[in-house]
């Protein structure tokens, strides 16, 4: 018996040393990811902009942690392997800059835009979430303001390549 529950403390030891390994530090910012250009597409014109690509499960928990600046027009794409429920979105826990967010189909057409306040609080739970309202397969968060400023919406898209030259 005594050997028994030896092998399960040690075993439940092991899954919180590897659940807290899953757990992004948020004390420092991740390492810049992979960029590409793409533009944003409206009725009336392309906006280009650099957009680091977030695509592993570490890579889109981390996020824009701990950053104190964005650079104009460059933001952070975050791609999904399979399509989220509205009910599903980001929070700004340990996040110091205010953000847009917009929440992408699969053919990248926006299906809503959110603006999140950076949470100071250094409990995870106290921070509010903003979900995304819509079917979303990826996300894009720029500096606050941008996508307003730039009056990208709502049925507007992201593309890349020729489309972006117009």
């Amino acid at each position: 018996m005594i050997h028994a529950r030896g092998a399960l403390l040690t075993a439940l030891a092991c899954i919180v040393g590897f659940s807290s390994a899953c757990v992004a530090d948020a004390s420092l910012p991740q390492s810049r990811l992979p960029e590409i250009e793409v533009c944003f597409i409206t009725e009336q014109h392309a906006v280009p902009v650099t957009l680091e690509v977030a695509k592993t499960f570490q890579q889109r928990q981390a996020g824009l942690m701990a950053r104190d600046s964005l650079a104009p027009n460059a933001g952070m794409l975050f791609r999904y392997p399979e399509p989220q429920e509205p009910d599903r979105g980001f929070w700004m826990y340990q996040t110091t800059l205010t953000l847009d967010i917009a929440y992408l189909n699969e053919s990248g057409i926006i299906g809503s835009v959110r603006t999140m306040e950076p949470c100071a609080s250094s409990r995870p739970s106290n921070c509010p979430s903003y979900p995304a309202g819509v079917v979303f397969s990826s996300a894009v968060e720029m500096s606050d303001g941008f996508f307003a400023t730039n009056g990208i919406g709502v049925g507007d898209r992201m593309a890349t390549g020729e489309e972006c030259r117009r």
